[in-house]
């Protein structure tokens, strides 16, 4: 088998469509006529028309995995119905060698009112395999389904989970030449979803696979290449996985406002290591230096020694940290409506990526939440490493002759 043969060839594949759907059947119609006619179709929008897809090319050799990522209506989905024939593209080409199999929407290619055990016949002649070829695969498709006490049952009567480990078992041990995975994996339980990527993991040595996702984690788990689409453009594109995902959550800025009643407090200054942040920018840290906090509250003088809350989400807007004071006995002061604060953080300890700050503040007696916004700030830890855990612990390594 040739590693170095290209399975996916993908040359200025673009797609447009229409908005207004009149206006859509009446250019279908020219274009068709146009097409037996053998006039040429220009390229042009006309009106009411928009570009879907526009100028994206890539190849694909066996085991090379490309994620395709962007954000809703980026034309990801519009990009896998040409790589799976089912629109044509208006303009370049698409060149897929070898048996093709697509995982692009739950049940799909699965006949609702046959049996599981059915669905995998069909699927699998589908494919081009034969019917000794598939009784042969059979109990191994089964088996890693987990789904034995419901082969015989009509897969309409299966869970959204029970239909993504029939599929993807049959798309597992057929071993096909190209296999697209279009967010499938978001559903079933995390033992399965572990399985189905150490499945992957053999399946690439022989397959080229195109991964579309919006879990950062598993796209850095398996793929080798990046492709970021944005209004149907390639926005990135390189095999510097870290850094195509890393752009693609920088198009992300989540910030929730003031969740409290502004009359009882509000942030009037907020710096960070002495500089203001920019709302559009992610200020850069060196991993290991100090991380210094002033914030500057403006506080109704009802309250006169509030809590400070302050979390560290990571670009999954997860809650990877929060501060806790060293000394409990340290209350906030409200001077005059006023608290002015620094919060200094030695050394700061997280991993390469992109981060938000989410501050609060809330009465010391009853918990009441005077102020909280989530992700006020944003900044980035640089470093010369890239690891997807949060943080990265530093210790001292001492070899021992023997344990006492």
């Amino acid at each position: 088998m040739n590693n170095d043969e290209v399975l996916v060839n993908v040359e200025g594949v673009s797609k447009k469509f229409c908005l207004d759907f009149k206006k859509s059947l009446w250019y279908g119609l020219k274009d068709i006529s146009s097409a037996v006619l053998g006039i040429q179709s220009k390229a042009e929008l006309r009106k009411s028309e928009f570009w879907a897809v526009k100028d994206i090319s890539f190849t694909l050799k066996r085991g090379e995995c490309i994620g395709l990522i962007g954000h809703n209506g980026a034309g990801k989905s519009t990009l896998l119905k040409m790589l799976n024939g089912l629109i044509p593209p208006d303009e370049g080409k698409i060149e897929m060698k070898g048996r093709v199999n697509a995982l692009i929407e739950l049940g799909a290619g699965f006949n609702p009112i046959l049996t599981g055990r059915e669905n995998i016949y069909n699927n699998g002649s589908v494919l081009g395999f034969s019917k000794k070829e598939i009784d042969d695969k059979l109990d191994a498709i089964i088996e890693f389904s987990e789904i034995a006490d419901f082969i015989d049952s009509p897969v309409q009567n299966y869970s959204s989970g029970m239909k993504v480990r029939l599929g993807f078992a049959v798309a597992a041990q057929m071993e096909p030449d190209i296999l697209i995975i279009d967010e499938v994996l978001a559903v079933g339980d995390i033992g399965f979803v572990l399985k189905c990527f150490n499945r992957i993991d053999a399946i690439l040595q022989n397959s080229a696979i195109i991964f579309v996702s919006h879990s950062m984690p598993q796209v850095a788990r398996i793929c080798s290449e990046i492709l970021l689409m944005d209004k149907g453009k390639a926005k990135y594109q390189g095999n510097n996985v870290s850094e195509g995902i890393d752009q693609y959550y920088s198009q992300f800025k989540i910030v929730n406002g003031n969740l409290s009643d502004s009359k009882k407090a509000s942030v009037s200054k907020l710096l960070i290591n002495g500089q203001e942040p920019d709302p559009n920018a992610y200020l850069p840290i060196d991993r290991l230096s100090d991380l210094v906090l002033d914030i500057e509250f403006n506080v109704a003088e009802d309250y006169s020694t509030p809590e400070l809350y302050i979390a560290f989400l990571n670009k999954d807007m997860t809650n990877v940290a929060e501060f806790i004071r060293d000394d409990i006995t340290q209350s906030l002061s409200n001077r005059q409506g006023k608290i002015s604060i620094r919060l200094t953080i030695p050394k700061i300890q997280f991993s390469k990526g992109l981060y938000s700050i989410t501050i609060g503040l809330l009465a010391n007696r009853s918990g009441e939440i005077l102020f909280r916004q989530q992700s006020i700030a944003h900044f980035q830890v640089i470093a010369e490493h890239n690891l997807w855990a949060p943080f990265q612990l530093h210790g001292q390594l001492e070899q021992l002759e023997d344990l006492i």
